[in-house]
């Protein structure tokens, strides 16, 4: 397991918040590992498969 310290802005804290409570995590780091998931998902996956249809994600 990785440690670092980050600095991140108030509505990053509060999304991170947010995920915290709907997955029932202890912890931010839970929260952010939850992120990296679901990014890996969404959109490195389309992007390392060239056969899937380009898709524009909104946030």
């Amino acid at each position: 397991m990785v440690k670092a310290m980050i600095d991140i802005n108030e509505s990053a804290n509060q999304l991170l918040n947010v995920i915290k409570a709907k997955y029932n995590f202890k912890t931010k780091s839970e929260a952010i590992n939850k992120l990296a998931e679901e990014y890996a998902e969404k959109v490195l996956h389309h992007e390392l498969k060239p056969e899937a249809p380009k898709r524009q994600i909104a946030f």
